[in-house]
């Protein structure tokens, strides 16, 4: 501390006094960059990597003096050197409404540097209408084709189905299970059943829990009815160098949606951190964006030279490859042991371990899991060094559950029909199975007419379930 005390005692009080317009604090090793503009918090952090000075005499010196030094930094590292990683230095939060589930996926997909929250389907009824009609999302390729008023009913059809059973859906589970055969933490935090509260707080409190449960279970079993054109929000915080790909990988996409999420969020992007995300559009981005139609479109011709059509089975979840439980944990002990191994190789940490039994290799696994008390303990990362790949088939609600909580690896190919559909026992038990069955026909029916002219638009009209 005293240390830092004498160098800052080079500033006079009136220097001290513009730096706190800029910095958190003036007087200590630690502390917040707070000046206003984005560009200039990522190029000080850039620039303070390439010189001795102190991040406050940096500023003083050069930002201070010239209020475009970090427009023109990154011009020339990010543009002119093409260095990527100082571009992770701008962040930006970006809010997107009112697009389909095609489109959040296709966002959701890129994991690195980029952070989601989106509308959830178990809490948040799908069921408004704006002026009289349901809002879904209509593609300009399907409105133009001839097949417009087929996809038009099916997706009315889905919404009148869904909106209609949300509330005889609430009261058929409240039924099922009713208030007073659930347990409920008391002030004491003890697990009682609701006939035996007696503070007038934990009946308010537990009845709000209740309602909003059942809800939540009614909204989950009814959104399978759901086609994937219902539109979303969703909010992204990232950093400039993830957005950049982002914005490229939907420039390219087939589907007129993505392209034109991307002109937008390039020119919101543009108002807060534009300089981080420039190349995304640039001649350089825009070959980017043909290399990514280009692998695609490769993929697609060895596809049919080379893959014959051939029917699945109806597996949900098959494992394809995968190393055997011996080595899976000779590589996850060698792992966990490698940090507190100082000096060793991990080729040699590794041959020792293989010389273990197995009740051995056992032990020591079981002595790091039993550590774990609650899912809030992430194991370590030597946990993630074997290899497993499985091949899942699911419906689309289940899927994007998945996708959201992934901590992987994921590959993922175009919704379809041809897997037929998944009911919930709900549906059965509350007697709406020929209303849910005619939902997944008439998706069926669309999707089959559409996907011969627009294979990745008929995806629109495919149900969650």
């Amino acid at each position: 501390m005293n240390y830092f005390r004498i160098v800052l005692s080079e500033f006079s009080e009136s220097e001290k006094e513009i730096l706190l317009k800029h910095f958190s604090n003036v007087d200590d090793s630690v502390f917040a960059i707070v000046t206003p503009r984005q560009v200039d918090r990522g190029a000080l952090m850039s620039r303070y990597s390439r010189t001795d000075k102190s991040m406050r005499k940096v500023f003083l010196d050069e930002f201070l003096q010239n209020e475009n030094r970090g427009e023109e930094f990154y011009n020339k590292v990010l543009l002119e050197y093409g260095d990527d990683s100082v571009a992770e230095l701008g962040e930006a939060q970006i809010a997107i409404e009112g697009i389909s589930n095609i489109a959040v996926k296709k966002i959701e997909d890129r994991r690195i540097g980029l952070s989601y929250l989106e509308k959830s389907s178990r809490y948040v009824a799908w069921d408004k209408k704006i002026n009289g009609a349901y809002k879904f999302f209509k593609d300009t390729d399907i409105m133009n084709s001839r097949y417009a008023d087929q996809y038009l009913e099916s997706c009315n059809l889905d919404f009148d189905a869904y909106s209609k059973n949300i509330e005889p859906m609430i009261s058929h589970i409240r039924e099922r299970e009713p208030i007073e055969n659930q347990k409920f933490k008391n002030l004491s935090g003890a697990d009682v059943l609701f006939s035996h509260l007696r503070d007038s707080d934990d009946i308010k409190s537990a009845t709000r829990i209740y309602n909003a449960t059942i809800k939540a279970k009614a909204l989950d079993i009814l959104r399978g009815i759901l086609p994937a054109s219902t539109l979303t929000n969703v909010g992204i915080t990232g950093n400039g160098r993830a957005f950049e790909y982002l914005l490229t990988i939907l420039y390219s996409s087939n589907l007129r949606e993505e392209r034109d999420i991307a002109v937008k969020m390039n020119r919101e992007l543009d108002t807060t951190i534009r300089s981080f995300v420039k190349r995304a559009d640039d001649r350089h981005g825009r070959d980017l964006q043909k290399y990514l139609a280009e692998v695609k479109n490769t993929a697609g011709i060895f596809n049919k030279k080379y893959l014959k059509s051939i029917k699945t089975s109806d597996f949900l979840v098959e494992i394809v490859e995968y190393e055997s439980e011996k080595k899976a944990e000779e590589h996850i002990i060698s792992a966990l042991l490698y940090e507190q191994s100082f000096g060793m190789p991990y080729n040699k940490i590794l041959s020792q371990i293989r010389k273990m039994r197995a009740p051995v290799r056992k032990k020591i696994i079981r002595a790091f899991t039993n550590l774990r008390q609650n899912r809030r303990q992430r194991p370590p990362r030597g946990f993630e060094m074997t290899d497993y790949t499985f091949d899942l088939l699911t419906n689309f609600g289940m899927f994007r559950d998945f996708h959201r909580h992934r901590v992987l690896t994921l590959e993922r190919q175009l919704l379809t029909t041809d897997h037929g559909f998944s009911i919930p026992e709900e549906i059965l038990s509350f007697g709406i199975e020929k209303e849910f069955r005619d939902c997944m026909y008439k998706s069926k029916e669309v999707f089959d007419l559409l996907r011969q002219k627009v294979p990745e638009q008929a995806q629109y009209v495919v149900n969650f379930a």
